[in-house]
């Protein structure tokens, strides 16, 4: 029987500070295929994370489809707009919730890894991180600030944590990230240079599978995922607005789960897919492939 067996893998998933998201159904994939699984989370939401899973708030998102719990190796604070601990400016390293979690920058990341668990210790690593100050404007409308901010985290960290965790990866290692049909289509209201960073973030996966294919010979692919209402896509506005246009206009109207996502990123990790890298997998009920939207049903004649 062909299977996804990952047993004996390490994966690390940044971008899960809650059960709601696609950072979290990725991480409970992994686990339910046999890997261990570390997350990064934002330090400001990393003490309500904790203690959401001290006190049972999430038992039932933890509950494994075979049996058993999902349990996190490690929690690693993780802000992916810096590089550096010195590249956060002192305000943000001064702040509480930012100063008790030590480093908590990409290189702080890599370093506890290496001391908790050697080098080479990861086999998959997950980019399940974006934000956008400015996600509620429209382009026209976004500043400089907003707009760089929006590629910095949303497209830019992945670049960063390629070649920072690269070095710790193991023979047939893999990269993942997450994106979204506004890279190449565009979604009114999904603003903030939100699509731009998503457009980069692709041309990035491309780029990076040949130059850490070669370098390091790992994978990196990115899955374009479907509207989903996590908390963090709440902030849009517009999610259920598009999560039913999606529905209305997709090959198939099943409901999309983040469930979808996390099992084709379980599949991506796997040996099954060792020869795919470079490579935009779609995960939306087959939305990407329309290019004409499907008209309504005519409302039936009056009854008299």
């Amino acid at each position: 029987m062909l299977a996804i067996d990952l047993r004996g893998k390490r994966a690390f998933v940044a971008g899960v500070a809650d059960d709601g998201g696609f950072g979290f159904a990725i991480a409970k994939a992994l686990v339910e295929a046999g890997a261990t699984v570390c997350v990064g989370t934002w330090p400001p939401a990393m003490g309500i994370f904790e203690k959401l899973l001290e006190r049972g708030k999430m038992a039932d998102s933890l509950q494994l489809a075979g049996g058993g719990t999902l349990a996190f190796e490690r929690i690693y604070p993780l802000d992916a707009a810096f590089d550096t601990l010195e590249d956060a400016p002192a305000e943000i390293r001064d702040n509480k919730r930012y100063r008790e979690r030590g480093d908590f920058s990409i290189k702080g990341l890599t370093d506890r890894l290496a001391a908790d668990f050697g080098s080479p210790c990861l086999d998959v690593v997950v980019h399940s991180l974006a934000n956008g100050p400015e996600v509620k404007s429209p382009l026209l409308d976004t500043s400089r600030r907003g707009y760089l901010d929006a590629i910095s985290v949303s497209a830019y960290s992945n670049i960063a944590l390629v070649r920072s965790l690269a070095p710790l990866m193991r023979p047939g290692g893999s990269f993942q990230s997450l994106t979204y049909m506004a890279s190449e289509r565009v979604i009114p209201g999904y603003g903030g240079g939100m699509s731009s960073a998503k457009a980069a973030l692709e041309s990035d996966t491309r780029t990076l599978a040949f130059e850490a294919g070669r370098r390091y010979g790992v994978r990196v692919n990115t899955i374009s995922a479907g509207p989903y209402a996590s908390r963090a896509a709440s902030a849009i506005g517009l999610i259920q607005r598009m999560i039913r246009y999606t529905r209305q206009h997709s090959p198939l109207t099943r409901e999309f789960e983040a469930t979808d996502v996390g099992h084709a990123a379980a599949f991506l990790a796997s040996p099954l897919a060792d020869a795919i890298t470079g490579t935009v997998l779609y995960v939306d009920n087959g939305y990407h492939a329309m290019g004409m939207g499907v008209e309504e049903p005519a409302s039936p004649a009056p009854t008299e």
